[in-house]
């Protein structure tokens, strides 16, 4: 089977699982009796456990790798295997305490599969990112059928059959995880960097900081937007169809991915999707009554994830090269994934509570004007 197909399988499977976790799993919580601070917590583990596994498993994959031989591989294998075990654990939970504790211990177990897979990936197209979108985009595919097809029945049955969904999903991401490629790092170049002086770049730090606030940003739309339409009266397939109007632009990103980075740098690729963000966030925040201006704000998806991901993965194949990347790879999920995640859920959490929905998403506009200002000002990839 050709590398990029079996890649291809893997990104469909774990996006997938992604698609029905994050739009529906809040709903699955609130159906279990958890108030609206109860949920941004759990919601936040995954992302708590990002800020420090992936950082700890891109290590352990260049130094067993140098080593032993099939290490990156054997860790998302590991991952699969967890993931898998870890959701049918979830499924039989209902107290918030120990669903936080499960979120976080399989978020632990399993953070390093994503950064791992975006370096084994860069690391088989010989570093052409334009090769990236038409691979990944079979993770927004995955993520699509996930969210319509999971929509369509949540709309007939309870809340509490997505459990077992995510537990079929998760197997789905098990299995893939046996087709990922096995692949090494780079030796290191004599005189080459060290991650020290790699990360000593005011570059280097302005650019991790302005990815923090990208998803930071997102926090609100990640914890609360599925029930922020569903309270504004829309059914479960009309909150799918949302959700997947913004992958299908997404898609139409990755396809047009080697064209752009032709024409535009980095910079400004991540320019643009910052600024998308900003009209994005209080576009939904202040027009939710009109389906038009939800779906306007939906196709911005394509900027403030796809043409972000995107753009961010190239920048730091570049800032971290040879031996170096998966952990650049790790340290991008951490601080971005992780930490902005995990920061973004549980600030959305305090400012549902004691502001409201319309300024919680205003809040998230301003962390992504914020980023915008540190990649203006410090970054020239």
């Amino acid at each position: 089977m050709p590398v990029a197909v079996r890649l291809a399988a893997f990104y469909f499977a774990f996006f997938a699982h992604a698609g029905a976790f994050v739009s529906y799993f809040a709903l699955y919580l609130a159906a279990l009796g958890l108030g609206a601070g109860e949920i941004a917590l759990a919601v936040a583990m995954p992302q708590v456990a990002r800020i420090v596994a992936p950082g700890f498993w891109g290590w352990l994959a260049d130094a067993w790798g140098a080593r032993y031989g099939g290490a990156r591989r054997a860790i998302v294998v590991f991952s699969g295997i967890v993931t898998l075990a870890g959701f049918a654990v979830l499924a039989q939970l209902e107290r918030p305490l120990p669903i936080a504790a499960a979120l976080l211990a399989v978020g632990l177990a399993s953070a390093g599969a994503a950064p791992l897979v975006e370096a084994i990936t860069l690391s088989a197209l010989g570093g052409r990112a334009g090769g990236y979108g038409p691979i990944r985009l079979w993770g927004s595919i995955g993520f699509i059928a996930a969210v319509l097809g999971t929509g369509a029945w949540l709309d007939r049955h309870a809340p509490a059959t997505l459990a077992p969904i995510l537990v079929g999903l998760a197997a789905l991401v098990c299995a893939a995880s046996f087709l990922v490629p096995r692949a090494e790092p780079a030796r290191a170049a004599p005189g080459g960097p060290d991650l020290a002086a790699v990360l000593a770049r005011p570059e280097v730090r302005a650019f991790f900081g302005a990815c923090f606030c990208m998803t930071a940003a997102h926090g609100t739309m990640y914890v609360f937007y599925s029930l922020y339409l569903e309270a504004a009266g829309y059914s479960k397939t009309q909150i799918g169809a949302l959700w997947t109007l913004g992958v299908l632009a997404e898609i139409v990103l990755f396809l047009c991915l080697p064209r752009l980075l032709r024409r535009f740098t980095l910079r400004a690729l991540l320019l643009a999707s910052y600024g998308c963000a900003v009209v994005r966030f209080l576009a939904i925040g202040w027009g939710v009554q009109s389906p038009a201006v939800l779906a306007a704000a939906q196709l911005l998806h394509a900027a403030t994830f796809g043409a972000f991901h995107s753009a961010s993965v190239a920048a730091v194949h570049r800032l971290f090269p040879g031996a170096l990347e998966a952990r650049g790879q790790a340290l991008y999920s951490s601080l971005a994934y992780g930490a902005g995640g995990a920061a973004g859920a549980l600030v959305a959490g305090w400012t549902w509570e004691a502001l409201g929905p319309a300024p919680s998403f205003a809040v998230s506009a301003l962390f992504a004007a914020a980023g915008a200002v540190l990649v203006a000002r410090k970054v020239s990839v």
